[in-house]
């Protein structure tokens, strides 16, 4: 076995059908052309190549076509913005039936040197980039007509204490918007009657 390749992917190329074996040979030369630090393994039934830990492209034969993944949003950026990148999802390149559906190898192997390059220089650290997290936000302020009657009925406050903010939210949010007092009365008398009840403001429609 030469150095960096895995047995597994030799014979996944065996067995695809003859026109791919081709295709997925040539992608796998220029993938180790590309860095000679590049790894293979199997992931999903499907050759990976890897690079430092991360995730650096798949390749994939199927009865009709091929398909090439390069991961990242580097590379994907790249390729973007010199139109090369396929408009389906299918891979980075599209459906490939021949060597002719895959770019020159100059070109090809300069993508694939990018792509390794943006791993090696530490731009790209992990194989996936998974979107921030949405912060959670801080339990509301409550207002003081609420917070005095909550005071005098500590079934209410015990459950408005349980809730999350959102839920919290949702009842302070509808006592602050009452434009007169007579209304904000109103919805507070309601509120700690809800509350005790142990519902929520929308209790009707969801739960918290």
């Amino acid at each position: 076995m030469r150095q960096n390749h895995d047995t597994r992917v030799d014979a996944y190329i065996a067995k695809a059908q003859p026109f791919a074996q081709e295709i997925l040979t040539h992608i796998r030369e220029l993938m180790h052309k590309a860095s000679p630090e590049v790894g293979e393994t199997m992931k999903w039934g499907m050759p990976f190549f890897m690079l430092h830990g991360v995730i650096l492209g798949n390749m994939a034969g199927f009865k009709q076509h091929c398909s090439l993944g390069l991961w990242g949003p580097q590379i994907s950026a790249v390729l973007k913005n010199d139109g090369s990148k396929a408009d389906s999802g299918m891979g980075a390149f599209g459906r490939i039936t021949g060597l002719k559906d895959l770019p020159a190898d100059k070109v090809l192997l300069g993508y694939l040197q990018q792509a390794a390059g943006f791993v090696l220089t530490g731009e790209r650290t992990t194989s996936i980039t998974r979107p921030a997290s949405k912060k959670v936000k801080p339990a509301p302020e409550v207002p003081e007509e609420l917070a005095a009657a909550l005071k005098k009925n500590k079934a209410a406050a015990k459950v408005f204490a349980a809730f999350s903010p959102s839920c919290q939210r949702e009842y302070t949010e509808w006592i602050v918007e009452a434009k007169r007092a007579e209304t904000k009365d109103k919805r507070v008398a309601q509120a700690v009657e809800w509350m005790a009840e142990g519902r929520q403001r929308n209790w009707k429609y969801q739960n918290c």
